[in-house]
């Protein structure tokens, strides 16, 4: 197995992930107190305002300013020497928290170490990484500089690098998902299995021979050097031409650039949103009728004489409409698609994100509609992953938000994307049933009497099992279909409240990773509980002793589906004498085991 062509940002920053510590952007001192500096000048304008307007146009002057106080006792000398000494340590300090700032990625993790008189140093597992996240704030894309967030399973266990060069952070996410996929190993293990066509290919490249003797690079075209940040180093003739008008373009081109790479992805992959489709998703929001109860009250106060209601509520109101405006600025270029290291991510107009999940990193799926999204054939999907970007994902709302609003056609491609194995041609009708059907159907559902509980769901309310995939249906006013995984299943629980036990129902709930995808199901046959309960527990089990995308470089996608009992299918498997279903080998391990 050979790994993918690199690109040359991902050449470009193999040199960061020789183990070794390095340094961040120069600019990354400035970036991250510039918030404070701001904040600081801010403070002084506001107190100055009047010394401002009396500059400009005139006016009394009251006296008792600190300013007209230093003059008059003539101490302009040291307050301008007090300045210096409170920009020179600030600057000082920025300068020493840079040095002592470092990184290093070696071939099982990545390690940063920060602090002056307190030090912290930071590990983050190459097996562990649930996420890359490049993010570029506006202030940090006019230095051409990117914080590098790498999410790890554990609470707070993020790992993040910020600032670097824009290319550099594009090319260090590459590296590390190649190191992390297991595509090193392999590429290593292929060079020591045959020692004369690494030798050869080493020589044609300017490699590294098999025996690790560094050869020199072929006659040929000069090659592009790159700098610490990751962008390319122009000849020193070159560079006295170029000068500023080439950074500017730089910049420009960065700006104008769309956040997802053409060649990262294939065009058929990419899943976009419409702006007028985001657009009338917010208004159709949740928050939008809540704002229409408001005015509603507001009216009918007014109405009865409680002006006062005005000047508490008005206020309030006119600020909501920041609300919409931040969060479809924040969602415009949405969008996602597949790349051969899992599913990518990006978004932002002014500030972007562009977060790459790997394969086997998600462990539960909901596709949810809401009711005043059903007339417009809306949906969203929501994920369930082990670790969580510590930025906030697009308008604002969790980044486990994978589609914030498409159609039916967005679903099944993104399903696709995030479910490879299993969202194929063969399961879409199962798919679209536990979607949009109301009952009667290849799902397993609940009884007659479960209606006493459930009046309107109880029809709705199913299963399905397929394969290693476990599916949840339920809802009638606000759909959800969950889609669960087994190979990444933490335990399966049973409950019976005093109600359940006098109508034989039962509940079901699955425990995934912490997450806003909570796979449960209510209502169902008691009988049909336990015969679940085996079914989840013996095919969780065999998904996970052979389920390999977690080194998803390291051995090939089309790998087979583990075997399946086909009593395990819905509505096929029945109960024996003593809760273990037909079909399933004794010794079958327990829940309780799974968990």
């Amino acid at each position: 197995m050979t790994g993918a062509q690199l690109s040359p940002a991902e050449k470009a920053a193999e040199r960061f992930t020789d183990g070794e510590w390095h340094r961040l952007h120069p600019a990354t001192p400035l970036l991250r107190g510039g918030i404070v500096f701001i904040a600081v000048l801010g403070y002084v304008l506001s107190n100055l305002r009047e010394r401002i307007v009396t500059f400009f146009v005139g006016g009394p002057d009251f006296g008792g300013d600190p300013l007209d106080e230093i003059y008059n006792r003539g101490w302009e000398g040291w307050a301008l020497l007090a300045l210096v000494v409170v920009l020179t340590l600030c600057i000082g300090g920025f300068y020493l928290s840079w040095r002592m700032h470092s990184f290093r990625i070696t071939g099982d993790a990545v390690e940063v170490r920060s602090g002056i008189l307190f030090r912290t140093q930071r590990k983050a597992r190459l097996d562990r990484i649930q996420g890359i996240n490049v993010v570029r704030p506006f202030l940090a894309r006019i230095f051409g500089a990117a914080k590098l967030d790498i999410s790890v399973a554990g609470h707070d266990a993020n790992v993040q690098l910020s600032y670097l060069g824009s290319t550099l952070a594009d090319g260090l996410r590459g590296d590390v998902l190649r190191l992390a996929s297991g595509v090193r190993e392999a590429e290593r293990s292929e060079a020591a299995g045959g020692v004369d066509g690494a030798a050869v290919d080493g020589a044609a490249a300017g490699g590294t021979a098999a025996g690790g003797t560094p050869t020199p690079p072929p006659a040929g075209p000069a090659v592009a050097l790159f700098d610490a940040n990751g962008q390319p180093v122009v000849p020193a003739p070159a560079a006295r031409t170029a000068g500023v008008s080439d950074l500017v373009n730089r910049r420009v081109n960065e700006f104008m650039a769309p956040e997802l790479d053409p060649n990262a992805a294939p065009p058929q992959s990419v899943v976009k949103i419409p702006p007028l489709r985001l657009f009338g998703s917010l208004l159709l929001s949740g928050f939008t009728v809540f704002l229409l109860i408001v005015v509603a009250l507001l009216v009918v106060g007014a109405s009865t004489g409680r002006v006062w209601l005005l000047f508490v509520v008005l206020p309030g109101l006119i600020g909501s409409a920041s609300f919409y405006i931040n969060r479809f600025t924040k969602s415009l270029r949405y969008s996602i698609a597949g790349t051969p290291d899992g599913v990518r991510l990006g978004f932002g107009l002014l500030s972007t994100s562009n977060e790459t999940l790997p394969p086997g990193r998600i462990h539960a799926v909901e596709v949810m509609q809401p009711l005043l999204w059903r007339p417009f054939g809306w949906w969203q999907i929501r994920i369930d992953t082990a670790g969580h970007s510590r930025e906030k994902g697009a308008a604002g709302q969790p980044n486990t938000t994978m589609l914030p609003v498409g159609d039916a056609r967005d679903v099944e491609r993104v399903l696709a994307l995030v479910l490879p194995e299993f969202a194929i041609e063969e399961h879409r009708a199962i798919i679209a049933a536990g979607m949009t059907s109301r009952g009667r159907d290849d799902f397993v559902g609940s009884p007659k009497r479960a209606a006493w509980i459930r009046p309107f769901s109880w029809q709705r309310t199913g299963y399905s099992m397929i394969g290693g995939v476990l599916l949840l249906r339920r809802g009638v006013v606000w759909r959800s279909l969950a889609i669960v995984p087994l190979a990444r299943l933490q335990s399966l629980e049973l409950y019976q409240g005093p109600i359940d036990r006098m109508l034989a129902l039962a509940s079901t709930r699955l425990h995934t990773v912490s997450g806003p995808v909570r796979p449960r199901l209510p209502a169902i046959d008691r009988e049909q509980s336990v015969v679940l309960f085996d079914q989840v527990a013996a095919t969780a089990i065999t998904s996970a002793q052979s389920d390999r995308s977690h080194r998803w470089g390291a051995f090939p996608p089309s790998r087979p589906r583990p075997a399946v009992d086909p009593g395990a299918n819905a509505g096929t498997t029945t109960a024996t004498p003593g809760g273990t279903p037909s079909g399933t080998p004794s010794g079958t391990p327990t829940g309780e085991e799974l968990g």
